[in-house]
């Protein structure tokens, strides 16, 4: 349940904190005096679009923060745990914060979430039901919802749609599949013609490389002979060559040996440096006796070489590796080809197998459905005739539908009569707006307790009744607070004297601006919030007497 609700710089709310407590907390106030304030500030922590407009002063942000308390709630522990938040098994924090510039930011314990991250946490710790809200009851989604949740459907509803996106996951393939064999069937003659080219040209990895550089070699023939001549020769061809210089050297160095100490070292360093070149000249030589010019093998190579650059022109690749990879795809296509009807025969298995356990389990569905909504309708019939609605008639109508949808294979229809001698249709014409409300209250509180949600929020559900009906309402809005918190936000004494806790909602001036405020009553000033909810006045006898009878009953 929420414990605390912190608002600070929003709309005429300069800072308030508000200490909720379990059961029902009803929250009154003049109109006007900034009680849909207090909700729109609540609504921020639901995911409601943010307007830098509401921000007080512009110099400061605007901060939403309520702390709820979780102790005990494994379903949301195990929510955090696989969205990575940081939880406390007591309390959680939600915060919004908006600033001057139009940014807002929101945070779970301290931890910044997106906007969508806190919306689900929030969707789990309270709801808030206020008049336009009404509407949905006109929407068959919210009508299925109210069935399931009678139903106890959320463990096999969770179970139906993992069977059903993997019934779609594997159509989705299978379509798939149809469509590229159908196409490949068509292009098949194509593929053949291509891979045959490919197959043909026998492509080697490397080769284009080894081939591009044996060209170079054969283009450069005559320059690279005489590189290598003129290199032997000044290496070995005369007595004036490096070589023979060299082992004067040599020679001439060790007869130093008797005079300079390191004369035999530098002999064979010298030494050392002669054989070095000597081997590198064997090595040119080997060279030059085995390359020859070539003009039949530079045709082959540039005849090799365009083949290859026609393929990967036509391929638009510029590699052998990747005219390599393009042939071996396409004969996996024409394997595709040869074994597409097994393949797709193993696909449309799959799809039936997965589309016969959905079926099964979204039959399972619609027997506990159809189960939830007889009881439902006798309930809702026992919860709402005592509010006025003597003459209502309900028909909630379960139909299978032809195909499986996300939800299962029913449609769910509400159909209410309010007068004698009315046929049961849709609540959008059947019902005025205060019936309709009488209506949503006595849904609520016979789905409460299913929705495992820990506070509920009604915002002037009560709005258009008043005498008996209007006692009937709080008397039910208490027995529903005594499952989950209730915070209701009333006009009506009869309700406002139900609640367990009571916070009246006001506005003062001070020398520069109106601000709004909020306070928890006592036992004396509750007594005068209700007589002046039924007189006007907080001092009129007979309203005070009424109010303390309405606070003992």
């Amino acid at each position: 349940m929420i414990t605390k609700l912190h608002i600070a710089n929003y709309a005429l709310i300069e800072a308030l904190d508000i200490d909720f407590t379990s059961g029902l907390n009803i929250i009154t106030g003049e109109t006007g005096a900034g009680k849909s304030i207090i909700l729109g500030a609540l609504s921020l922590l639901l995911g409601a679009r943010a307007d830098s407009k509401v921000i007080k002063n512009a110099e400061r942000k605007s901060v939403v923060e309520a702390h709820f308390d979780v102790t005990g709630n494994e379903t949301l522990a195990s929510w955090a745990n696989q969205n990575d938040i940081d939880w406390d098994s007591q309390e959680c924090i939600l915060r919004r914060e908006l600033s001057p510039n139009g940014r807002s930011r929101a945070f779970i314990n301290d931890m910044p979430v997106t906007l969508n991250i806190l919306s689900e946490i929030s969707a789990q710790v309270i709801d808030v039901h206020s008049q336009h809200q009404n509407q949905q009851l006109v929407s068959p989604e919210y009508q299925l919802r109210i069935i399931d949740s009678i139903a106890n459907n959320a463990s096999l509803l969770e179970n139906y749609k993992r069977e059903y996106y993997a019934l779609k996951s594997a159509e989705k393939a299978l379509a798939i599949a149809q469509s590229e064999l159908e196409k490949n069937r068509a292009d098949e003659e194509f593929i053949r013609f291509r891979l045959n080219q490919l197959v043909e040209a026998n492509l080697i990895p490397g080769e284009q490389e080894d081939l591009e550089n044996e060209r170079d070699l054969q283009s450069n023939m005559t320059q690279i002979k005489q590189a290598l001549a003129e290199t032997l020769d000044l290496l070995t061809n005369n007595d004036a060559s490096v070589l023979s210089q060299l082992s004067d050297a040599v020679d001439a160095t060790e007869e130093l040996g008797n005079v300079l100490d390191d004369a035999s070292e530098l002999a064979q360093r010298l030494e050392s440096a002669r054989v070095e070149i000597q081997d590198v000249m064997e090595t040119l030589a080997e060279y030059d006796e085995n390359l020859c010019a070539d003009p039949n093998s530079l045709d082959r190579i540039e005849e090799r070489l365009s083949e290859i650059y026609t393929l990967q022109s036509r391929h638009q690749v510029d590699s052998i590796e990747q005219l390599i990879q393009i042939r071996d795809s396409l004969r996996e296509k024409l394997d595709s080809i040869e074994s597409g009807d097994l393949a797709l025969d193993e696909l449309k298995q799959n799809v039936d197998k997965l589309g016969a356990s959905a079926r099964h389990t979204a039959l399972a569905l619609s027997e506990k459905r159809i189960k939830a909504a007889k009881q439902f309708a006798t309930d809702l019939l026992e919860v709402a005739t005592p509010l006025g609605m003597k003459n209502l008639r309900c028909d909630i109508v379960v139909e299978k539908t032809n195909e499986l949808s996300s939800s299962g294979c029913d449609s769910v229809k509400f159909l209410f009569a309010f007068n004698k001698n009315q046929e049961p249709q849709s609540v959008a014409g059947a019902a005025s707006g205060g019936e309709i409300s009488r209506l949503m209250l006595s849904i609520k509180s016979i789905v409460a307790g299913h929705l495992q949600l820990p506070t509920i929020v009604f915002d002037e559900v009560d709005s258009g009744v008043s005498g008996d009906i209007a006692n009937r309402m709080g008397e039910m809005m208490r027995n529903i607070a005594k499952d989950i918190q209730v915070i209701t936000i009333t006009h009506l004494p009869q309700v406002a004297a139900k609640g367990q806790t009571h916070f009246k909602v006001y506005k003062e001036d001070d020398a520069d601006a109106t601000h709004t405020n909020i306070t928890r009553l006592s036992d004396i000033d509750r007594e005068k919030e209700i007589a002046m909810m039924i007189s006007g006045s907080a001092t009129d006898p007979a309203a005070i007497a009424n109010a303390k009878s309405l606070l003992r009953n």
